[in-house]
């Protein structure tokens, strides 16, 4: 039985950062400096960040929302665009949005010469958001809400946080990540399979139904 691409994902994210944490030079060449790439031309940057994290509390979040919900989605693009196809389109999810949720942030502060980030967040939030699409009543446990609640009270938080800007987290990289990942599979479903799109509109209309943890 092969691995799934979550799986493995999960896998070569978690050795890389673990063997960065102890690594500093290897820390540093493959975090996201915005400087370095408009200087130095260093574009592989914007993918390479999201395989390197902060702590492991930090690696650990990720790749537990990585594999939570990365799971449901890969299961669901297998089952609707194929195994190869469905596969192909995880990884353009993913990974596309790991580097196109860095892209506002490159804009921002590719004179500063004090700015890095690292972390797959921004893949970590396609996902999610991916999730909300074929899911959107599913319940989250924590925080305790509908899925598509939760996607727009996180749109609005992250939003808001990234144009305060008083922390250092990527407030612009989950906002624009997220918004990747509900399109990218918008998108994918009317191109590969518009035959969906009606039982999806249906599943949106039914509302919220009771959760399951309260039954």
């Amino acid at each position: 039985m092969s691995l799934s691409l979550t799986i493995i994902i999960c896998i070569i994210t978690g050795l890389i950062s673990y063997n960065a944490f102890s690594n500093r030079e290897m820390f540093s060449k493959l975090l996201f400096r915005p400087v370095s790439v408009s200087q130095q031309g260093e574009y592989y940057r914007f993918l390479t960040h999201g395989f390197v994290h902060a702590d492991t509390t930090h690696l650990f979040i990720n790749l537990f929302v990585l594999w939570q919900f990365g799971s449901f989605v890969e299961g669901q693009f297998n089952l609707y665009f194929g195994d190869v196809m469905g596969r192909v389109v995880f990884m353009v999810l993913y990974f596309g949005a790991i580097i196109l949720s860095s892209v506002p942030t490159y804009f921002k502060h590719q004179n500063n010469a004090y700015y890095s980030a690292v972390g797959a967040s921004g893949g970590t939030s396609a996902i999610v958001f991916a999730y909300v699409v074929f899911n959107p009543w599913g319940w989250f446990i924590y925080p305790p809400l509908p899925a598509l609640l939760f996607a727009v009270g996180y749109l609005f938080y992250s939003s808001y946080m990234g144009k305060k800007g008083q922390d250092n987290i990527g407030h612009d990289a989950h906002f624009w990540g997220a918004v990747f990942g509900f399109f990218i599979t918008i998108i994918s479903i009317v191109t590969l399979r518009p035959e969906l799109i009606e039982p999806l509109m249906d599943s949106f209309m039914a509302g919220p139904s009771m959760p399951s943890f309260l039954k």
